[in-house]
């Protein structure tokens, strides 16, 4: 991986990390949900009247992936209703990186070198010890189901993605649809709360807003990444938001246990160096 494309990722996890403790302490889950996804579709309508339409052989991935980030909405939701961030967020980000260097072998053949091999490894291996660090025996085993199957869901469109804008011809005409796409959140949640209108929470919807500004900042620069860079290089360094989120926690917010929060760190930023002289 280039300095460039690594320089890319690194700001993509920083930004992720940023708006996930925007969200920590907001409650109603599903509203900041609508809001991030809302940013996306107004960039993506921005997008696609803006570029060309992308090659017709990658809008079967565009609807995969738009499929498979509905059900990533709904377990992620799930996941955070049933269990804590600190937990459930390392989990379904940590198993990623390893499916998706599986997943880009099956499906297109692409393989890393044995040291960006153990950089990977590294780095799923620092996302373990914070996920594991505390209360793995009394978690609720259907919130660790369901981070797990987030996790298999973020797999899953990271691979999509990296296939489908690849064969795109057009980076940018693939990201607006795929944001625009996401238009249904919105209106599901919209529809749900027509009711309540007077009682919605527009000071947490302005809260998403802002989280969505980082997260379809983040994405792009992500998804644009994978046309320069090995698919699963990208997405470790990418999964590398778990150990910014938890310096955040330690610093900002006074969360503990540190030492181990500051091995995992450690660990994941030794990972993140090996893959980046490595692919």
């Amino acid at each position: 991986m280039s300095g460039f494309a690594l320089a890319l990722v690194l700001s993509a996890a920083c930004l992720h990390a940023f708006w996930n403790a925007l969200v920590k302490a907001v409650s109603d889950r599903a509203v900041v949900l609508a809001a991030v996804s809302s940013v996306h579709a107004f960039l993506g309508l921005a997008l696609v009247l803006a570029t060309p339409l992308p090659a017709v052989e990658s809008w079967v991935y565009i609807f995969a992936s738009t499929v498979i980030h509905y059900g990533y909405y709904v377990f992620l939701f799930q996941s955070y209703r049933l269990g804590d961030l600190s937990q459930v967020y390392p989990i379904s980000r940590g198993v990623a990186p390893a499916l998706v260097a599986l997943g880009a072998f099956l499906a297109v053949g692409e393989t890393l070198p044995v040291g960006s091999l153990i950089g990977l490894a590294a780095v799923s291996f620092g996302i373990g010890l914070l996920a594991f660090q505390r209360g793995a025996a009394n978690a609720n085993p259907k919130a660790v189901a369901a981070a797990l199957v987030t996790g298999l869901l973020i797999a899953g469109y990271s691979v999509v993605d990296g296939i489908g804008v690849r064969l795109s011809g057009n980076p940018f005409g693939y990201m607006g649809w795929l944001f625009l796409l996401e238009l249904p959140v919105v209106l599901f949640v919209l529809l749900r709360r027509r009711g309540s209108v007077h009682h919605f929470n527009w000071r947490t919807f302005a809260i998403g807003l802002i989280g969505g500004l980082c997260a379809v900042t983040a994405y792009g620069l992500v998804i644009y990444a994978k046309t320069i860079a090995p698919l699963g290089a990208v997405s470790a360094v990418r999964e590398s938001s778990v150990i910014i989120a938890a310096l955040i926690g330690l610093v900002v917010f006074g969360e503990r246990p540190w030492p181990t929060r500051l091995l995992s760190a450690g660990v994941v930023a030794g990972g993140v160096i090996t893959l980046a002289f490595s692919a």
